[in-house]
């Protein structure tokens, strides 16, 4: 989609502080980061959110928490513990229409979250 912001990360046209990236993902620095290590995992190819994941995306979706293994220890939060978290609709805040999971580390984190 080519009003999709994380399309345009994910082809180039918006430079973004890419972490890592494998076949089917791409993970990059988020620019309001909630926590010491705060990246943005999407799959390339543009999938509204988690409410619309079918069978046919096992591939992208599995990719994402592949590439989220190997980025956590490149940030060296997979030892300590990090957090994912995937936002569904405007209640949950979520404001990019493009499927992504949020890697969250770097300090002890609370719940309920905050």
């Amino acid at each position: 989609m080519s009003d999709c912001l994380f399309c345009q990360i994910v082809n180039g046209s918006i430079p973004a502080q890419i972490a890592g990236e494998n076949g089917q993902a791409l993970a990059f620095a988020d620019i309001n980061p909630q926590a010491p290590t705060h990246l943005l995992l999407v799959p390339k190819l543009h999938i509204t959110n988690a409410d619309e994941i079918s069978a046919e995306h096992a591939t992208d979706v599995a990719s994402m928490f592949s590439l989220a293994q190997q980025v956590a220890a490149a940030a060296s939060v997979r030892d300590s513990g990090y957090r994912l978290v995937m936002n569904v609709g405007e209640d949950a805040q979520n404001s990019v229409a493009h499927l992504h999971m949020h890697l969250l580390g770097g300090r002890k984190m609370t719940w309920p979250p905050g």
